[in-house]
């Protein structure tokens, strides 16, 4: 298992919940997100930024 660091630009939604639907939608797309948090606004976008995990290949011998 291997972590990373992600930013990623959201669309804000009509509502709370669609807006945290499709934040959880475009990260998982990057890996399964530990955690994230909206760092910036600007007008209708939103900036996350985030921790992924993504299943590291286990090399065979």
């Amino acid at each position: 298992m291997t972590t990373h660091f992600i930013t990623a630009e959201i669309d804000r939604q009509e509502s709370p919940v669609k807006t945290h639907q499709a934040i959880e939608a475009e990260l998982q797309k990057q890996g399964e997100p530990l955690r994230w948090a909206v760092t910036r606004v600007e007008e209708q976008r939103l900036h996350v930024e985030a921790v992924v995990t993504t299943s590291a290949p286990v090399a065979r011998a």
